[in-house]
């Protein structure tokens, strides 16, 4: 996707996720249009994360750019699949389990520390335990074959390197669904909103990814406003039923984050040499 149709795109989906809240804002009052917004914001930013290891699994699997595009269609479908079931469990488990919102909050605040002073985790695929299941149950050629995730050799059904890039995406994904699913209960245990905040930062980011492709090195510094944002939603979760923050504060802060590790990214492009 060329940038300025990708940054069209995600310009749509972005209005069409406000004008969402504004239904919500209308429909349910303020306070849960607080909370969606904010969860939004969450989601999003964390998402950015994600697109940057889904910018490393297609370096390392060779995936050329218009391939990158259908592994992302199909991606994004398994994506929305997995975080609903995933966020049906965890509101089950909150609604009967409270203190299983402590185990979350401290999930969140070791991920936070991981993104910000952690080494980057290194993708290896022939690692990936859904990787070396499927191999077991169908053989994999090794060259590719334009955009076909399948192909018959001598009459038997062979997979090839884009389905098992597909995989190590989807599965990828569900670790980082770990880390952000539980920041979401931080903020409301509403199921609506958790599940349409996530939907709705997860449906643009096809066209996110290609404008991130292209003008990821100028953002050095985001994902360390994202590791901090991680630690301060897992702290308040911990302290909920000590202090309670109001969802306000906590958008103003995670706004404030985010703004200063891009401001900081954009002075660092300036100054390379700093």
């Amino acid at each position: 996707m060329p940038l300025r149709k990708a940054v069209y795109w995600s310009i749509f989906w972005v209005i069409l996720s406000l004008a969402f809240n504004a239904g919500v804002y209308y429909f349910e009052g303020p306070q849960k249009a607080l909370e969606f917004l904010t969860g939004y914001i969450i989601e999003k930013s964390l998402s950015v994360d994600n697109l940057f290891v889904f910018l490393i699994v297609f370096t390392i699997f060779g995936v050329e750019l218009k391939d990158q595009r259908r592994v992302l269609n199909y991606g994004i479908v398994g994506v929305i699949i997995l975080r609903g079931v995933l966020i049906i469990l965890g509101s089950t488990l909150v609604e009967q389990f409270h203190w299983i919102l402590y185990i979350f909050g401290a999930m969140l605040v070791y991920a936070g520390y991981r993104v910000v002073f952690g080494d980057d985790a290194k993708i290896e695929p022939e690692k990936n335990v859904a990787v070396r299941l499927f191999r077991k149950v169908m053989p994999v050629d090794n060259n590719y074959h334009g955009h076909a995730f399948f192909i018959r050799q001598a009459g038997k059904l062979v997979a090839t390197p884009l389905f098992v890039c597909l995989l190590v995406v989807e599965t990828t994904d569900v670790v980082f669904a770990i880390d952000s699913i539980p920041a979401i209960f931080a903020i409301t245990t509403d199921p609506f909103i958790v599940l349409t905040s996530n939907l709705m930062a997860v449906l643009g980011l096809r066209s996110m990814y290609f404008v991130l492709a292209e003008v990821h090195a100028s953002f050095v510094y985001v994902k360390y406003g994202v590791g901090v944002v991680l630690a301060y939603v897992g702290v308040k979760m911990l302290i909920m039923d000590l202090y309670k923050i109001d969802t306000a504060v906590s958008l103003g802060i995670i706004l404030t984050i985010l703004t200063i590790s891009v401001v900081l990214s954009y002075l660092k492009n300036r100054n390379p040499s700093r």
